[in-house]
């Protein structure tokens, strides 16, 4: 159930702008799977409304269908406003605004931008094309896939993998069943815990503990109010700057220097390698390393005594 938005004290309808109608020459010719096109034909429709196309597949349990033809078709400039939504799936091809909570049992995939006043709380993939804002919390049952900007006001679960063409900030924690893809910064106000990988190519920045099952690769720096921790590799393009401690299970390798209020571990038989990015005439000045104790296996850097 979609339920409305009134404005100034009357019901407003959910607007659509008219769009092309789309015929069956257009669907032949995006080579659709024969099962869904034989759908398309039983419609008995000359002409369809893009939306209003991707509505009824959703209706009829065709969500991978409907979200097949927003691939082909592209995002609208369209604007779904509504007080709160509970559905099992929604596809709409522009940007959906909701005054409230949005509770999805399926998939959630949108055009362009997401704007949740409230919680969101979806089953399965949550795909957007633009930017997502969630002003409460984030739980997903599978992956995530934006385009643009994720804003999430408190905490974030995810059942996948997280892939963002841009940046990340998140209030409270951020958990993730898979890996971390970010194009941009990640800010997290508490506790970071990865299943996978993290990849991010600009700033880390995280309230409490980083905690990674994979590697680390970080294109600019990580500063962290607790420890970071990962089962692979730990790399970094800037350095590492932590309260508690820096642990990898293999190698560690900064550009610049590594500061920890604990210690600094690699993994057996691996090294710790800072000011991979500074001349070495430098490294007293710009490839620091300072911990609880020194370091074993620091192959590069500058120990400077705490």
């Amino acid at each position: 159930m979609i339920t409305e938005q009134a404005h100034a004290g009357e019901s407003a309808p959910v607007q659509v702008a008219p769009l092309v109608n789309i015929t069956r020459n257009f669907i032949r010719a995006k080579r659709p799977c024969a099962e869904g096109f034989r759908w398309f034909l039983r419609r008995q429709e000359v002409g369809s409304n893009y939306q209003t196309l991707l509505d009824d597949l959703v209706r009829e349990g065709r969500v991978g269908d409907a979200c097949w033809l927003l691939d082909q078709f592209g995002p609208t400039d369209d604007v779904l406003r509504v007080d709160a939504i509970h559905a099992d799936a929604l596809v709409f091809a522009g940007t959906v605004e909701c005054a409230g909570n949005v509770d999805i049992g399926g998939v959630l995939r949108t055009g362009r931008d997401l704007h949740v006043h409230g919680g969101l709380n979806v089953g399965e993939d949550v795909q957007v094309g633009g930017a997502a804002r969630v002003d409460g919390p984030w739980q997903s049952g599978g992956k995530a896939c934006v385009g643009s900007d994720v804003r999430i006001g408190w905490g974030m679960v995810l059942g996948g993998a997280l892939q963002c063409g841009a940046s990340v900030r998140v209030g409270w924690e951020m958990r993730c069943a898979a890996k971390v893809d970010i194009s941009g910064d990640l800010n997290v106000g508490r506790d970071l815990d990865a299943q996978g990988d993290v990849r991010c190519s600009g700033r880390v920045r995280i309230g409490g503990d980083m905690q990674v099952k994979g590697a680390i690769d970080v294109g600019r720096g990580i500063e962290a109010g607790g420890s970071v921790a990962c089962a692979d590799h730990l790399q970094v393009g800037w350095g590492v700057r932590a309260g508690g401690h820096i642990q990898s299970q293999a190698a560690i390798r900064a550009g610049e220097s590594l500061f920890a209020g604990g210690s600094i571990e690699a993994g057996d038989e691996y090294g710790i390698f800072a000011g991979l990015a500074v001349p070495m005439q430098a490294w007293d000045s710009s490839a620091c390393v300072r911990a609880s104790a020194k370091p074993q296996r620091l192959f590069s850097g500058h120990w400077s005594e705490p």
